[in-house]
Parts: structure tokens; sequence; C-alpha cells
């Protein structure tokens, strides 16, 4: 079972059914067991042309399998050290397999080495065994497949920060406060303490986000006119052109940096998202004419690269297990899943998803079969 949506019309979805794959020399189907969708499958499929998210799954000519972050198991294996039952964890398209060519296989996992992925990042190329994996607690696998993916990208935003020292500014305000990044993301930058945290999201979700106590001040979009006019950094998780240029126009000047994330509001990002260039292209297009910095494109897996040679990747992996703990703890308070199951529930999911209908306290994690 594969799910596929239209490349350039994300509105679009179907469910295809198709023979199990059967496994080559080298080779190993996993089974995909469950998998998280939030609203960051959606900066996947938007930015699905721009930063070559859709090549990690192909699909038939025009359509795409949106990747996803979940948990699989060997079903089959002819891969030495790759051994039938392992469970893993690491970047899965909405299918019910997935046939690799496993490289690299040590005690913790290994890449998938498949030929049409060896261009691709590979910080989303690794699988981990469950038993190896430091993030792995089988108590909260759904809080895991929800937020671990987020978490991973809001660390290294915050590591970014502190290693550029917030560009000088003691204000960071952030777009689309309640989606699950911003908050992962406000959580570590309120640890590390000195910036004043300003979260910016639509009107309904202001009082709840003020219950979170996770932002020192918390305004719809209408009030950006409100924010300070300290130096400030502006970390985008909406994509939002309107609020992107109201922010700008505000602080002129004053705005040290832009980042630019997510597209939460991927409807208002400006321009067609399935006819953007590259990731540089994109940042400089969405820069026209706005005063303060440019929008700088924030690319994870640069950052994974950056410090994987800094530090080691298990290094790196063990730093961000060691912050991930009491952030999940924190989050298992208020984050309420909601389970489905088979083609329907992806479908009704994603949808949901896409059209921003989904309570930002919910997440779905779901099973294809």
């Amino acid at each position: 079972m594969d799910f596929l949506v239209k490349r350039d019309d994300l509105h679009q979805c179907r469910t295809v059914e198709g023979e199990p794959a059967e496994p080559g020399p080298g080779q190993a189907l996993l089974g995909v067991s469950a998998f998280g969708l939030t609203a960051n499958n959606i900066t996947y499929a938007v930015f699905g042309e721009t930063m070559s998210y859709w090549d990690f799954f192909p699909a038939e000519d025009g359509w795409g399998r949106v990747p996803v972050w979940g948990f699989a198991d060997v079903v089959a294996s002819r891969c030495d050290g790759v051994e039938e039952g392992t469970r893993i964890y690491g970047y899965l398209p909405p299918s019910s397999e997935l046939l690799i060519s496993p490289d690299h296989v040590d005690e913790r996992g290994f890449v998938d080495a498949s030929p049409h992925r060896a261009g691709l990042p590979s910080a989303y190329n690794g699988y981990l065994r469950t038993e190896a994996d430091p993030f792995y607690d089988g108590g909260n696998e759904d809080i895991q497949m929800l937020l671990r993916p987020l978490f991973f990208t809001s660390f290294l935003i915050d590591d970014f920060l502190e290693d550029n020292a917030s560009f000088g500014a003691d204000v960071a305000v952030l777009s689309s406060a309640s989606s699950k990044t911003a908050l992962s993301a406000a959580h570590l930058i309120a640890k590390r303490g000195g910036t004043e945290l300003i979260g910016l999201t639509s009107a309904q979700r202001v009082g709840w986000l003020k219950e979170l106590n996770a932002y020192n001040t918390v305004l719809p979009y209408e009030d950006i006119d409100w924010l300070p006019k300290s130096e400030a950094v502006y970390v985008d998780m909406a994509g939002d052109a309107a609020v992107r240029d109201a922010v700008h126009r505000h602080f002129g000047d004053k705005l040290v940096h832009d980042a630019v994330v997510g597209a939460t509001h991927w409807e208002q990002a400006g321009g067609d998202p399935a006819a953007r260039g590259s990731g540089a292209e994109h940042a400089a297009g969405i820069a026209a004419e706005l005063p303060g910095p440019k929008p700088t494109l924030f690319f994870a897996p640069d950052r994974v690269s950056k410090r994987s040679g800094d530090w080691g990747r298990e290094d790196l992996e063990r730093r961000v297990a060691d912050a991930w703990r009491p952030f999940a703890q924190w989050a298992g308070g208020w984050l309420q899943v909601e389970h489905g199951q088979g083609p329907e529930a992806i479908e009704r999911a994603y949808r949901q998803q896409l059209d921003g209908g989904v309570d930002p306290a919910a997440g779905h994690v779901l099973t294809p079969g």
C-alpha cells in the first residue's frame, strides 16, 4: 500500500495497492509499523521540489510519497547483519513497506545505500536499531514519532542561535508559535536563558499557548505592531508572506536575522512551491523589497553535518537525547495522540494537516495496514 500525493496539487491524493516486494541480494524489506503525521510533513510536501524531499521515496510520474518518521520492522533480509525481526526508527514513506539496501551495518543500525538516495542528505538515510537508540523508550513510541524529528530540528535551531550569540539580539520571535516545532524550540531557548520569547499565532490559539507558559509573550498575528522595537531574531515556522512582511517592516534594521524553517501557512507562502528552485533561490525570492536582513533558509541536514564534524555523530545524538528527555516529559502532559489505521485514516489525517484543521495539542499516529 502506498499513499500518494499529486506533486503539483497537494490536495489530490490516492492510495494504490501492489504486490509485496522481494528483497534481492544485499537488500532488506522493512514493514512499516507506524508513523507520525504533523505539520512538519506538510512542509516536506511544500518544499518537495525545492529540497528534493520527493526523491527519497520515488513514485509514479507526477505523484509523490510524503516522507514521515516512524518505526518499522525487518520482515525479510538478504543482507548480512540485518536480521529479520529487527525494529528500527527512521525516515519512511507513508506505505506498508520499504525496500532498502543496507550499508555501513553495525550494532547501532545502518544506512540505506539505494542508488537513488546517494545524492540526498545523509541525515535522512540512517536507520537506528531501537535497542541501541539513545532516544528509544518502548513506553512512548507515539511521542517519539510525533515530536522527535521536530525536536531534533529545534535542537539544531537553538544550537545555531547559541553558536551565533543570537546575532546580538535578546528577543526571539517565533511564528506559528503553537506548532510542535516552535514549541520545541521555545522550550530549548527558554532553558538556555537570556532571551525573551515572543510567540505569534492565530487569535483562537492565544489562550491555549498562554496556558502552556512556553513564551514570555503571546500575540495574535493582528497585533504584530505591539512587538517591542528592540533587536530581534525571527524564527519563521509559518512561511506566511504577509506575516513575514509585517515582522520585517515592524523591526526594520533591528531585525538581525530571519531564519526560514517551515511552511505551516503553506498556502500563504507566496508563489507556487512546486515551481521554486533551490533553497537559496527561494530565500532570495521571498526577500524582495523587505527591510532588514534577507530571509535565510535553515536546512537542518546542513547543521547536522556541521555538528557531526565538530562532535561526532554519536555525541550529537547523545546531546540531543539528553535534551529530549525533559522535553518529552513536559510534552506528555499536553499532547493528545489520535490513532488511525488504514488508507482512509491516513488520507483523513493528511487532509486535516494540509488544511490546518488539527488542534495544536493533537497529533496523528497512523498504521498502514
